[in-house]
């Protein structure tokens, strides 16, 4: 799966690039049907610890699917959100099945 990663105001490291593509491509596992996907790395401006955001968008035939998790780290808030998405992608497959 094409994966873009943008990460807004600072450098994304590239263990933080392959760590957001490789959670990124165990999706397929759950949806064959993905097209690509963006995922946007943000600071929040705040002073609060929780202050990184990422948000995840899944191109998949139909529809797009978007998640936006904020948390301390980058990692905790990919994780979460590739745990939203394949929730998302799960009903997606089923709501196709039953057509």
């Amino acid at each position: 799966m094409i994966i873009r990663v943008q990460s807004v105001n600072f450098n994304a490291s590239s263990d933080l690039i392959e760590f957001v593509q490789k959670k990124m491509d165990k999706l397929d596992q759950f949806f064959d049907h993905i097209v690509d996907g963006d995922v946007y790395l943000k600071l929040d401006n705040n002073h609060e610890k929780e202050n990184k955001i990422a948000e995840l968008k899944v191109n998949v035939p139909g529809t797009d699917l978007i998640v936006k998790k904020q948390s301390a780290s980058f990692e905790e808030a990919i994780d979460s959100g590739t745990e939203a998405l394949r929730k998302q992608l799960s009903k997606r497959k089923e709501k196709i099945k039953g057509l």
